[in-house]
């Protein structure tokens, strides 16, 4: 049977399962749970599978015919993409800032913050290959024999020209903006079939998703900041050469790249940039990137062919003031996105306070990730090049003072946080070990008395799942707290060391301050090979994806509106792709029950939103582990509120059921309580969460000496209630 036969029929009835895994899907055999499988449409990164037929497991139960979409090659098909996202993930923070603001008023400002913020961290990934490869290596490294000694494959630049230098080692930064903009010119979609980019877009809607054609707008945001990134490399290099002495040329120069600088910004906050066909605005970004590559030609060989000998100082000139000013315009950009932001804030009573915070918590955490990339970075090469020699010699190659700076706000920052976390983790645990005694009583009254080990750890799962209601906050607190600490980089235009300045108004000895700073230095270490490990045991193990994955899944499911180096949008394909299928499955005379797990549930609502009358009148849908509510409609309420909610749920005519566990710290209910008894506002509402007892039992089963486990977040396919759910919702399509 070829893929077209085996995709267009169903079983005897006409119903087709079709599910959709979450982040911890392994493959289509076991999200089936059939041992040989067959695609039958889609390719290798995104597919559809059906048991094959002619085997002893068959391919349908009780009528109904399995089939299973399987998306998550999408967002992390290869270990080196994982790990991109790892390094590009103060990219995907900032993409995800201008997906989070609230629901009203101010978008056209909100939007232009985050994409100034945006150009801002182009500005600083240059800004740190300049500190490296121009500040530390070709400027201090350089020009000290004690730094040079026994390295050759440095020496060969020792006693050369400070142009020359500067002009060969400048070739590193352009190499690593080279990078970013190929890897951010791979297509997000494999062709042009799932473009609709000729439908209206709605307003602050979930039906959005799968609509958005967002290629022109990645293409102009990718221009401009490959614009704005050779700009800033440009003007370091010209801020060293006016060390020598301004000349005309180099006032010129300046000039020219200052003002196309300045360009750049001001193309980021007009209206046009994200409209669907903009031929002009095309042609003038290409234009501008152009001659933005053509003058940064002309000033490497302006510093290149300079042979008067240069005032070699402490440090590249101007790269300190530089830095700082950066930092400084993102600390204005923040209080400017922090203040339109309160002033646009849910002015409900029943809202939560950090509801529509999340932009702002987003932009600090991308700003002070990206910084720490940076000031890690700086320290750990001159660490390197300081090695065997000279403690006078240390100060030659130290790190800018700014960086230095950066990893002790940074280090304050996440200390208090994890302080305060552990406070409230503290006075909020009675509280939630009362709510989990009393499910725990409810659900296992008759528990025998040698159960209590497994009683203590059901409780201890469900008072741990009920803290993620607290991480919202958390890290509004983190924002609050990085972004103080941001301005302590300014302290980096001071003459005086950290440790000296700290000492001299504090009263902290100044051994003590540089200890704290080694040690925050080996703390982003451990942080950014936590995220390199993590990254690649998301990609090894399944389980361990089930958690890691969650962020990944997050930050991709959102297109690039923000920072065209971020990793691609999944969704752009994944909603479509559904779309197209199950329109298929219907038209060709099926009934289709849609079964999501997890962020697999947001592609479901996402993709219903799409359908025609014709196709969600023949569809049901059933959601377990799903994260719409618990972090979708608190992370982005201008997209998923309840009415969004209401919509999906009247599409399908209310046959939706929402399987969740009280011990699931990232899925939930899909509608929520309104009483003290947890019950929902209507009697439709009551219909969709159905909660599952987690686990089915405390003690162990006939023939077995453990009790059953506890599943938290796992899918519920294995589960009766999910055989059941399935099974009534086919009755309500018959």
């Amino acid at each position: 049977m070829d893929q077209q036969d085996a995709g267009g029929r169903a079983g005897a009835d006409g119903f087709v399962e079709l599910r959709v895994h979450g982040v911890s899907a392994t493959g289509p055999d076991d999200l089936l749970d059939r041992p040989h499988v067959q695609q039958v449409a889609g390719d290798h990164r995104g597919g559809f599978y059906r048991p094959r037929p002619g085997n002893h497991e068959g391919g349908e139960a009780d009528g109904v015919t399995l089939e299973a979409y399987r998306w998550n090659n999408l967002p992390a098909g290869t270990a080196v993409r994982t790990l991109s996202m790892v390094i590009l993930l103060p990219f995907m923070l900032i993409n995800l800032a201008i997906w989070m603001r609230p629901a009203g008023a101010g978008d056209p400002v909100i939007k232009a913050l985050c994409r100034l913020l945006a150009l801002t961290l182009t500005g600083m990934y240059v800004l740190s290959m300049v500190g490296i490869a121009l500040d530390v290596i070709a400027w201090k490294c350089m020009s000290s024999p004690e730094c040079l000694a026994g390295r050759s494959w440095l020496s060969w630049l020792g006693g050369r020209p400070a142009g020359l230098r500067l002009a060969v080692l400048a070739l590193a930064p352009a190499a690593a903006i080279s990078l970013v903009w190929g890897l951010s010119a791979r297509p997000a979609l494999p062709s042009h079939v799932f473009r609709t980019a000729d439908q209206p877009l709605p307003t602050h809607r979930l039906t959005a998703v799968g609509r958005w054609d967002n290629e022109p707008l990645v293409g102009r945001l990718r221009s401009i900041h490959v614009a704005a990134a050779f700009a800033t490399l440009d003007l370091s290099l010209l801020g060293a050469r006016a060390a020598q002495g301004l000349s005309i040329g180099t006032v010129a120069l300046t000039a020219v790249v200052g003002f196309l600088l300045v360009a750049c910004a001001v193309l980021l906050c007009t209206p046009p940039l994200t409209a669907p066909t903009e031929g002009r605005l095309d042609r003038l970004v290409k234009v501008l990137r152009t001659i933005t590559l053509g003058l940064s030609v002309l000033v490497w060989i302006h510093v290149l062919t300079n042979p008067a000998p240069w005032p070699e100082r402490n440090g590249l000139p101007g790269y300190n003031q530089t830095v700082v000013g950066l930092f400084i315009g993102q600390a204005v950009l923040l209080a400017a996105l922090g203040a339109v932001l309160f002033w646009h804030r849910d002015r409900q009573s029943n809202a939560a306070p950090s509801l529509g915070f999340g932009a702002l918590a987003a932009s600090v955490a991308a700003i002070s990730l990206a910084l720490t990339y940076s000031a890690e970075l700086a320290y750990r090469v001159s660490d390197v090049l300081n090695r065997g020699a000279p403690t006078a010699t240390a100060l030659i190659t130290s790190p800018p003072r700014a960086c230095i700076w950066a990893i002790l706000g940074f280090t304050l920052a996440v200390l208090v946080t994890l302080a305060v976390a552990g406070v409230v983790s503290l006075t909020s645990r009675p509280g939630r070990e009362r709510a989990a005694a009393s499910i725990v009583a409810r659900d296992y009254p008759d528990a025998p008395n040698d159960a209590g080990p497994q009683l203590r750890q059901v409780r201890k799962a469900i008072a741990h799942a009920r803290f993620t209601e607290r991480l919202v906050p958390l890290a509004v607190l983190y924002a609050c707290l990085a972004g103080v600490g941001m301005t302590m980089v300014a302290f980096g235009l001071l003459p005086t060391p950290p440790g000296e300045l700290i000492q001299r108004y504090v009263g902290l000895p100044v051994s003590f301050v540089n200890f704290s700073i080694g040690v925050g230095s080996y703390l982003i270490a451990a942080i950014i090979v936590g995220l390199i490990v993590g990254g690649i045991f998301a990609y090894r193990t399944p389980g361990f994806r089930r958690y890691v994955g969650v962020l990944w899944d997050l930050g991709t499911f959102w297109p690039r509106a923000a920072h065209p180096f971020a990793p691609p949008c999944y969704a752009e394909r994944a909603v479509p792709e559904l779309t197209c299928r199950i329109t298929h499955l219907v038209d060709s005379g099926n009934a289709v029950v849609l079964t999501g797990h997890s962020h697999g549930s947001v592609l479901l609502a996402a993709t219903v939103l799409q359908l025609p009358p014709r196709v969600t009148d023949r569809i049901a849908l059933l959601t377990h582990g799903s994260p719409l509510r618990r972090l979708y409609a608190r992370l982005f309420p201008a997209y998923v509120s309840d009415e969004v909610i209401h919509e999906i749920a009247d599409r399908v005519d209310w046959r939706w059921i929402n399987l969740w566990r009280d011990t699931d710290p990232i899925g939930g209910r899909v509608f929520p309580p309104h009483d003290p008894d947890e019950r929902p506002a209507s009697d439709r509402e009551a219909t969709v969460d159905r909660r599952l007892c987690d686990p089915y039992g405390v003690t162990p089963p006939s023939g077995d000496i453990f009790p059953p486990p506890i599943k938290g977040h796992r899918p519920c396919e294995s589960e009766g209630a999910f055989t059941e759910s399935v099974r009534r919702l086919a009755d309500h399509l018959r």
